[in-house]
């Protein structure tokens, strides 16, 4: 099947890198190799390890296999590692054959075992090293940006535990050709206040300025990920664990976009675009119309300080990914609520929601229900403007 939206401009805002082994110490000063994150068993299991400390699992955290097959997440997720893994999971040369092959012009990326926000890096007590070790993965990530001639756009991690560092290594980044950061959503799990606090403002205004749009990727804090080990029943079967804690890692992300909304950062910076990543958008209008009544009802003192009604922000400065939704063939009253302009496509490749092997099929039905405008601003003209492509 040849997809209708072939002949259109595609971004994928949301995929995901396998960290290779080497990502950090093929890069770090030779007396820091073997403190930076690096691969270590660990009791028989492979392990990121960081100044003597696990971080995390050496996984590739993909479900695509190095046989093209999509496997179940059960099997495969936790299970793993990278050289088991697509190709295109881990090498960049390999993943823009992937995108040639679902004929997709550019493609956002965010990592998978590292946190999606970058939050393991902060997980030693030197602060010193944490910071370098963000530095090494976003030089990283920039060379692959350039090599790609600008078709992988990686998202930069931040050094969350620290406003400036965070106004510094935004600028850093900029000056090397990023078109976004990628944020974590709760800060204050690493020592430094809440998004909420006008410390963040300095950040906020570098990002504005900078013209780099703040992601939120789903799970992207130690907080976040609660949604997805705490929220199923522990008798339920593993495969249904994985769908519980997926979903309501969606859901969780109604968090940072109330919050944002709510703490005036828009009115403050009305010029700051910020990213739900791998949300979805179908909670979106029902999210925004609770935020107008709970204000009225429950702090109509702050709803005064805004400029207009918390609904209205999401418009103006927030975007959202879509993939999968159908919202039950009312695609088209789904996009009016929420604004088409606000809309970006995603594959989410190769995680385990990931439309593969044919995702511009996959979503070709639904969007032919769509006027040829919004088609064309959801699966890549909006992404062009916000990414600067």
């Amino acid at each position: 099947m040849t997809s209708t939206l072939s002949d259109l401009f595609v971004v994928d805002a949301d995929s995901h890198w396998s960290e290779p082994a080497d990502l950090f110490t093929k890069r770090a000063p030779a007396h820091l190799k073997d403190r930076v994150p690096h691969h270590e068993t660990v009791d028989g299991e492979r392990l990121w390890i960081m100044d003597g400390v696990p971080i995390g699992h050496a996984i590739a955290g993909a479900v695509i296999g190095a046989d093209g097959r999509k496997a179940p997440a059960a099997e495969s997720l936790s299970v793993w590692m990278v050289e088991e893994a697509h190709p295109g999971a881990s090498d960049p040369r390999a993943r823009i054959a992937v995108l040639d092959d679902f004929g997709i012009d550019a493609q956002v990326i965010f990592p998978s075992t590292i946190g999606l926000g970058g939050q393991s890096l902060a997980s030693v007590p030197d602060q010193d090293l944490c910071r370098i070790s963000v530095e090494i993965y976003n030089d990283g990530m920039a060379e692959v940006q350039e090599q790609s001639g600008q078709r992988l756009l990686p998202m930069p991690l931040m050094p969350a535990w620290d406003v400036d560092l965070c106004v510094a290594e935004a600028k850093r980044v900029a000056a090397m050709g990023a078109r976004g950061v990628n944020m974590t959503s709760d800060p204050q799990d690493l020592g430094a206040p809440d998004l909420a606090d006008r410390a963040w403002d300095p950040f906020f205004a570098a990002c504005a300025e900078l013209r780099l749009p703040l992601h939120f990727h789903i799970g992207a804090s130690v907080t976040g990920m609660t949604f997805y080990g705490k929220y199923f029943w522990p008798s339920q079967a593993e495969g249904t664990k994985l769908a519980i804690g997926g979903s309501l890692l969606f859901i969780g992300n109604a968090r940072v976009v109330t919050n944002l909304i709510l703490a005036g950062t828009f009115d403050r910076h009305p010029d700051l675009q910020c990213v739900s990543v791998e949300s979805g958008v179908g909670w979106i209008p029902f999210i925004l119309e609770t935020l107008d009544y709970e204000m009225f009802e429950n702090a109509p003192d702050e709803l005064a300080k805004l400029s207009k009604p918390p609904s209205e922000y999401f418009r103006s400065n927030m975007f959202a990914t879509f993939w999968f939704e159908n919202n039950r063939n009312r695609l088209p009253e789904l996009v009016e609520a929420v604004g088409e302009d606000c809309i970006l496509f995603e594959t989410d490749f190769p995680h385990p929601t990931c439309l593969y092997p044919d995702p511009l099929d996959y979503v070709d039905e639904k969007m032919a229900t769509l006027s040829p405008g919004s088609r064309a601003k959801i699966m890549g003209e909006n992404a062009r403007r916000l990414y600067r492509l």
